[in-house]
């Protein structure tokens, strides 16, 4: 990698911040750009209005998009569409979700709503300023045949309609994975969605509850933004709303304001209908949200060879998550999946800043290639593989510390020559983030009262406390014994 000497970074979300800082601080590269469909840093967090769809959104959609992502006029500017949605909250403590090297300000509530979270990376960006190239969309990113790893990226000014070329050794793909909604193809949706217009949305489309006020609607899915979505719509429509969860879920308890039903088999026409697995129709159905997220899409790299976009369920031909193993001036950031995004991508940055710079050195291609197929024996490839649901996002947060802080010292570098240091996970940190679903819900409870919570001692998850109690229970079993 001694000849990297220009970077690109697709997307100026919460990864290519990440990747931006860790590639400055290598010291190592004349020219790093980070691109950005969007006006402003951000990435998702930049929330857009309700009153438009992606241009290319179809139902139902169950393969990649070839096209790059739409962008929407509104009010004499270019937006890119975001599913952020009014009252969104974040569902992890922003003492665990924030950079290392920058926590959120003082008093901040400790789930922060979205515009918080955007003012925070604004911040963040302010040191990398003069290298985001924003309202730049990248349109296609091709290996350079008979130059080595370079690439060229071809990209569009939304706004001059000027299109660019310029060659590349190094690509840094920070780009998500929200941004193309999967909709799975369940019979008789087209005709229905045909038929009922607007009947038919994804949580991308979300923004308030009011949108289904005294309406009759179905949730589909019951993940993070399922569960968000139902607690916020089923205040205001028809009672029970009714929430599809698959069958091999153990549903929940119905409530007075929810009714879990399994999958949706069927649409039906009549009396505007749906058929669930277990034979159940409910009739008079004004709304159905597919919270069933998304599909990995990167329609500039359509026509890499060998892919990496198959079906959309993961990302192909990768080595730790991170680099393109057939050409590795390729990498990725923020591809995990059940994880917390910002230290990963921190970790994710670390290491492909110091294998870019010639710090660190991969193993062989062959041996890349076996890692993945062992990824995939494993999680039998599909959505699982992405999956690094905690103790795991935890493992490879310090594996990826541990890998990248081993590169050698170079003079000049910070932190006496090892250079920018990545996030490490020690017991606190691991004791929070397998409670955190127990504190959001803790958070969800206190209704409005809950942006005025600011500290995890607050909801009665104390560490110390934790910490004093495990030993004295330990001390006391080891006395009787």
């Amino acid at each position: 990698m001694s000849h990297v000497r220009s970077v690109a970074v697709i997307g100026a979300g919460p990864g290519g911040l990440a990747a931006a800082k860790y590639l400055v601080a290598e010291q190592a590269f004349s020219r790093i750009v980070v691109f950005d469909s969007r006006p402003s840093v951000g990435g998702t967090w930049c929330a857009t209005p309700h009153d438009s769809l992606d241009p290319s959104f179809t139902i139902p959609r169950t393969e990649p998009s070839k096209v790059p992502n739409g962008a929407v006029r509104r009010n004499g500017r270019l937006e890119i569409i975001s599913p952020v949605y009014d009252m969104l909250d974040t569902n992890i403590p922003h003492t665990l979700m924030n950079y290392s090297d920058q926590g959120f300000p003082a008093g901040m509530s400790l789930f922060p709503p979205h515009q918080a979270v955007r003012k925070y990376l604004e911040n963040y960006s302010t040191e990398i300023f003069d290298l985001l190239c924003l309202g730049t969309q990248v349109l296609e990113v091709v290996p350079v045949e008979g130059q080595g790893q370079k690439w060229t990226v071809r990209s569009i000014n939304l706004e001059t309609r000027k299109v660019e070329e310029e060659i590349f050794d190094a690509v840094v793909v920070a780009s998500g994975h929200y941004d193309d909604p999967f909709i799975p193809n369940i019979a008789g949706i087209h005709a229905w969605s045909t038929a009922f217009p607007g009947s038919v949305s994804h949580s991308k489309f979300y923004r308030k509850p009011d949108d289904f006020k005294d309406k009759k609607v179905v949730v589909v899915g019951y993940s993070a933004s399922g569960l968000d979505l139902a607690n916020q719509i089923s205040t205001v429509s028809q009672q029970p709303l009714i929430i599809s969860e698959k069958t091999n879920s153990a549903l929940p308890e119905t409530s007075p304001r929810e009714v879990f039903f399994p999958e949706i088999a069927e649409f039906l026409l009549d009396d505007r209908s749906v058929r669930f697995t277990n034979g159940h129709i409910e009739k008079h159905v004004d709304c159905v949200v597919f919270c069933t997220g998304y599909l990995y899409s990167y329609p500039f790299l359509k026509t890499l060879s060998p892919p990496v976009v198959g079906d959309g369920s993961r990302v192909l031909n990768l080595y730790q998550q991170i680099f393109y193993h057939p050409r590795p001036t390729l990498s990725f950031i923020g591809l995990p999946q059940r994880i917390v995004p910002l230290p990963v991508s921190e970790c994710q940055s670390a290491v492909i800043a110091r294998v870019l710079s010639g710090r660190l050195s991969l193993p062989t291609e062959s041996e890349m290639r076996d890692w993945e197929a062992e990824l995939v024996t494993r999680t039998g490839g599909g959505k699982k593989y992405h999956d690094l649901r905690f103790p795991a996002d935890a493992n490879y947060i310090n594996e990826l510390h541990d890998w990248s802080m081993s590169a050698p010292p170079k003079e000049g570098l910070c932190e006496k020559g090892r250079g920018k240091v990545p996030p490490y996970w020690g017991e606190e940190k691991q004791w929070v983030r397998a409670r955190f679903p127990m504190i959001k819900e803790a958070s969800r409870k206190l209704g409005a009262k809950r942006h005025e919570v600011t500290t995890l001692q607050e909801l009665g998850f104390d560490f110390k406390t934790w910490k004093e109690k495990e030993a004295s229970i330990v001390g006391e079993t080891e006395a009787k014994l």
